[in-house]
């Protein structure tokens, strides 16, 4: 099969980073509480900042953030596991949209970790669904419910890794809300199957 990863969120802890530092940027930093949705992915929609608050939080943590974050539980091992049971991984992230200097950061840091498991990289990426399709995946590995649900209207079958607050997403033919590398593994060999 082919499989489309995300990174932010699903290979790597990076979200988790962001949460925690822009709650601590809110409160010590900006000395507010401005958070209006903890559900979304995105720190630039869970708080109402302006543009100098979001460019200023970027500035100090971007950077640091994709630096200090690890490998989600399992992740590195269960992508090792599914290369070697012979499926094509591609990575489709929008890692890199905010900032370029993200790419360079990131393919350091997978090839410091041994990770030449992907066939194809796609940096930069909003339009996921666009490239699920050219590229034929068979199921697409995202933490973001839009993104899922944009894919999965495409017909293409998803894995929602819901792993902190976020929306909810009924499952249905196209779409598997998981929430470990364990039970993604398990279900990637039960549709092999």
């Amino acid at each position: 099969m082919k499989i489309g990863v995300d990174l932010d969120g699903v290979i790597f802890d990076s979200e988790k980073e962001y949460r925690v530092y822009s709650e601590l940027y809110d409160i010590i930093e900006l000395k507010q509480n401005n958070k209006v949705n903890n559900q979304e992915i995105k720190f630039q929609d869970r708080f109402k900042w302006n543009k100098n608050e979001i460019e200023e939080f970027l500035r100090k943590y971007h950077k640091k953030i994709i630096l200090e974050s690890n490998f989600m539980p399992g992740a590195k091992k269960v992508l090792e596991l599914l290369k070697k049971d012979g499926h094509s991984l591609i990575l489709i992230t929008a890692r890199g949209t905010l900032n370029k200097e993200m790419i360079k950061i990131s393919e350091n840091i997978l090839k410091k970790n041994r990770m030449y498991i992907f066939e194809k990289y796609y940096w930069a990426t909003e339009n996921k669904d666009e490239v699920c399709e050219k590229e034929n995946i068979d199921i697409m590995i995202d933490d973001s419910y839009k993104k899922c649900k944009s894919v999965a209207n495409k017909n293409i079958k998803t894995i929602y890794l819901k792993d902190a607050p976020s929306y909810n997403l009924d499952e249905n033919e196209y779409i598997k809300v998981l929430y470990n590398w364990g039970e993604i593994y398990r279900y990637i060999n039960e549709l092999k199957n």
